[in-house]
């Protein structure tokens, strides 16, 4: 986990991702990458000199209808002395069972965002920090390349000025297999994903063909990452 920290608190410092004596929101879908996330702020939270406050943040889709169980959530958030905030919506019967999507995820993630931004602001937070890492980027970078015929990522610090929140992505030089390795170490609470189109999306068949052209072209995330900061592509430069 230290290098884990190391990546993080290097990435919000060089883009100044935190403010001080502000309150952040970290978005906790249950996945590894969200765990991961709310662990390395909750320590980071005991030495960075900003001196941030944290509130966890869950949105429950209830895929099939059904309320998704977020007790090893609730726990891991008690031991680390972070507050939770569980919403239950009707995201996942919209989606699936009223507009029947065939393509859900584009829609998805966009109210998705929309619910987290709203909660955020009710939590009296300043700043959403999402557990988005360097793979996440890279695979971004090549969706916008080869479906959308831009080239571009997502920007470490996001600024919504119609809410007047930013969004931020401390993980974003943080690979995936680092997260995952770290995630299993410490035995986080990693919630099964019930969503339909789990493993079956255009960000899964981005990451897929990232992961053989580095078999190739051993590096190319990084390369990514690299390229986008040396153009300032997507306010990738230096902040």
């Amino acid at each position: 986990m230290k290098k884990l920290l190391s990546k993080t608190r290097a990435a919000a410092d060089k883009y100044c991702m935190f403010g001080q004596n502000e309150k952040i929101a970290v978005g906790v879908s249950g996945g590894k990458d969200s765990l991961m996330l709310l662990r390395l702020m909750a320590a980071m939270r005991e030495f960075h000199p900003s001196h941030f406050e944290l509130t966890a943040l869950s949105l429950d889709p209830c895929f099939g209808g059904a309320e998704s169980d977020y007790s090893g959530v609730a726990s891991l958030c008690q031991k680390i002395g972070v507050p939770l905030v569980i919403r239950r919506s009707r995201l996942g019967g919209i989606i699936f069972e009223e507009r029947k999507e065939s393509s859900p995820c584009s829609l998805c993630a966009r109210m998705r965002r929309g619910i987290l931004h709203n909660m955020a602001l009710e939590e009296g937070c300043t700043r959403l920090a999402l557990g988005h890492h360097m793979d996440d980027a890279a695979a971004t970078f090549w969706m916008n390349l080869t479906s959308g015929s831009r080239i571009g990522s997502f920007s470490p610090v996001t600024y919504l000025d119609r809410k007047g929140i930013y969004l931020i992505r401390p993980m974003i030089f943080c690979r995936e297999s680092e997260i995952r390795a770290a995630a299993n170490r410490l035995n986080l609470p990693v919630m099964k994903s019930r969503c339909p189109a789990d493993g079956c999306t255009q960000r899964t068949l981005a990451q897929d063909t990232i992961r053989r052209l580095e078999q190739q072209y051993p590096g190319l995330t990084e390369r990514i990452i690299t390229a986008l900061q040396q153009g300032d592509i997507s306010d990738w430069g230096t902040s």
